[in-house]
């Protein structure tokens, strides 16, 4: 990714209505996954971000979007409830690549640490995007959710545009930026990956 053309045209779009549309796209992102939201973020960091003084409130904006598309998830998943929400994930399922089985254990994992698993949730890929379809089916409270949702957004958000915007400044050429945003990319999801399943097995 080198620049807003490489996002969907939707989002790109929303990127140019200021805090809105940086709320908007992190929305998007968690309602429309087609682009990996690590993408979204360095892009929206890299071309978006106009100074380091707008840093955190795009950081708060974003945060919010992604609280907002989990919120929607949560809300099928309580309008669908248990028996017709596993009916769903057999039918389309395989769209999300998420199985009935990895399914049932997601929701069975709620029943252990509600606020901590739902934090962990947010910083995995893919995951990050189903949770909460699951947490809703199980109904667990919308503060407790909202929340921790929020929590774990703004640790998954914050490292990516934090890179993106750092990528700018540093006035490296693309393919430097375009490796050094991998690395970043890959350091970030394995300690990630780690945290959630140190509290998987503690939960």
């Amino acid at each position: 990714m080198t620049g807003l053309s490489d996002l969907p045209a939707f989002v790109s779009d929303l990127a140019g209505w200021g805090l809105l549309g940086l709320m908007l796209c992190a929305a998007a992102e968690k309602l429309v996954p087609i682009v990996p939201s690590y993408g979204v973020l360095i892009v929206l960091g890299m071309f978006v971000v106009p100074d380091f003084a707008a840093l955190p409130w795009a950081l708060a904006a974003t945060t919010a979007g992604s609280t907002l598309g989990s919120l929607i998830w949560y809300a099928a998943g309580r309008w669908f409830g248990p028996q017709r929400g596993e009916a769903l994930v057999q039918r389309a399922g395989r769209y999300l690549s998420l199985r009935v089985e990895k399914y049932r254990q997601l929701t069975g994992s709620y029943h252990r640490n509600q606020f901590w698993i739902t934090v962990s949730s947010q910083v995995i890929p893919l995951v990050r995007v189903y949770m909460a379809f699951p947490a809703g089916v199980v109904a667990i409270p919308l503060t407790c959710f909202t929340t921790a949702t929020f929590v774990g957004a703004l640790a998954w958000n914050a490292p990516f545009l934090v890179l993106g915007y750092g990528l700018r400044e540093s006035h490296v050429d693309p393919s430097t930026a375009a490796s050094t945003a991998i690395i970043g990319i890959v350091v970030v999801e394995v300690m990630f990956a780690l945290a959630f399943r140190f509290i998987r097995g503690r939960a």
